[in-house]
């Protein structure tokens, strides 16, 4: 952990409710959410080799294009297509069976300790996550913390995914469930705390009065020295330790694991980008 970190977060008497938000991938845990399910998604039918060697090269053609908004409307369609016609709950329920032993050794003891000590001074802690519901929501129980927002899917009439993405909780799309969270609950956002990894969370960042980057891409990390933000490196994944407590429901409703698989895929690229 860097200098900044000592700093960490601190009581204030402003009057309204402090909630810290977090990002999940890279930043709560050391990998994706989507890749440490896929041996149990395999394993239930719910995706084929098939199916994931078309999907990362639809991804590619992503990487290697301009990445306009164009684009990321193509491989976020493909993605909804690819998972029509699946039940939530069943998704759901394959990532909370191989919760333990996928997610749990990946918990970042300094993320636990973050999570700790906002715990202790009182504030609500949140997970927005460009991930489907079903996936944050088992995380966001393990983890205890008190509300989630993920990507949620359209749903047909029999209840499973329809085809079609609802909700992106993902850029401006992770501020306007952070302003959700914030007028249900009454946060004080200039009072409150944001963490990501992504310069794709900006908006997020910028929300908030205390905004802290986590394991920053070069981008990301750009932005953070040219606006005196901490910086902070977290690099010791561990068994998550039963020392947090509380948990509550999802603010948004059922949604899909297929956004789950582009956040995963968009992250690799991301990071490979970081080592070129």
């Amino acid at each position: 952990m860097t200098a900044h970190r000592r700093q960490g977060p601190r009581s204030t008497n402003r009057p309204g409710r402090i909630a810290a938000f977090f990002d999940l991938d890279k930043t709560i845990i050391a990998t994706s959410s989507v890749f440490a399910f896929n041996k149990s998604f395999l394993g239930e039918g719910l995706l084929s080799r098939r199916s994931i060697i078309d999907l990362a090269y639809t991804q590619l053609a992503y990487s290697l294009s301009d990445a306009d908004d164009d684009q990321m409307v193509k491989v976020r369609q493909a993605m909804a297509t690819a998972t029509k016609g699946w039940e939530p709950a069943e998704v759901e329920r394959i990532a909370t069976e191989a919760l333990t032993e996928t997610v749990s050794p990946t918990v970042y003891a300094e993320a636990q300790e973050l999570l700790a000590e906002h715990r202790a001074l009182g504030h609500d802690l949140v997970i927005v996550s460009a991930s489907g519901e079903e996936l944050v929501a088992p995380i966001a129980r393990m983890l205890g913390v008190d509300h989630y927002a993920g990507t949620r899917m359209a749903l047909d009439a029999e209840g499973r995914y329809g085809g079609s993405i609802e909700f992106y909780c993902q850029g401006t799309g992770k501020a306007e469930a952070i302003r959700g969270f914030a007028d249900r609950y009454g946060y004080d956002l200039d009072g409150s705390y944001a963490y990501s990894d992504s310069s794709t969370d900006m908006p997020m960042l910028e929300l908030v009065g205390h905004p802290t980057v986590i394991n920053p891409d070069r981008a990301l990390r750009r932005e953070a020295l040219s606006r005196g933000w901490p910086i902070l490196t977290f690099e010791n994944p561990t068994p998550l330790l039963p020392t947090l407590e509380r948990a509550s429901g999802p603010i948004v409703g059922l949604t899909s694991i297929a956004v789950a698989i582009l956040a995963a895929v968009v992250s690799f690229a991301r990071d490979s980008r970081r080592h070129d």
